[in-house]
């Protein structure tokens, strides 16, 4: 039973509750952010080029065995059997990590900027004008050189 108490004061430390809260966050993040690359950024980026498909970026390695090549798009290699190498659409998942990636970058950044710094202890030791050693505020004459200091 100790293992099982173990277990639940583990599963609902707020730590873990709040790292499960992230996970699903996150996911739901990386969808929008892979929508927004694939509906959004990429048709004007492809229309721009030349109306390329970046999601339809392919090479053949080997064609199907019951359509041969080329192929229009990598929906119909796949359906033929053939083996593709899909470098449009790993060039849009390098797009979505960079803008998920830049998007984490800002928030740590924002979330670091507001913790508070902590505050700098007063100094509690002041120069000796005469000898430049470091001796306490309250001294009255420096134990270095013995000159007497003024208040």
């Amino acid at each position: 039973m100790s293992v099982l108490k173990e277990f639940k004061d583990f599963a609902v430390k707020g730590n873990v509750v709040d790292m499960a809260v992230g996970i699903i966050v996150g996911a739901s993040f990386g969808t929008i952010v892979s929508s927004l690359v694939a509906d959004v950024l990429m048709p004007p980026i492809g229309l721009l080029m030349g109306r390329v498909d970046f999601s339809n970026l392919f090479f053949t390695l080997k064609e199907g065995l019951t359509v041969a090549g080329p192929y229009s798009s990598v929906a119909t290699a796949k359906a033929a059997g053939a083996v593709t190498i899909n470098y449009g659409q790993f060039l849009n998942q390098i797009i979505s990590f960079v803008i998920v990636a830049f998007a984490v970058f800002i928030l740590v950044h924002n979330i670091n900027k507001l913790k508070k710094q902590p505050v700098a202890a007063a100094p509690n030791n002041k120069k000796c004008p005469y000898c430049a050693t470091d001796i306490p505020l309250t001294a009255v004459r420096c134990p270095n050189c013995t000159s007497e200091l003024k208040a």
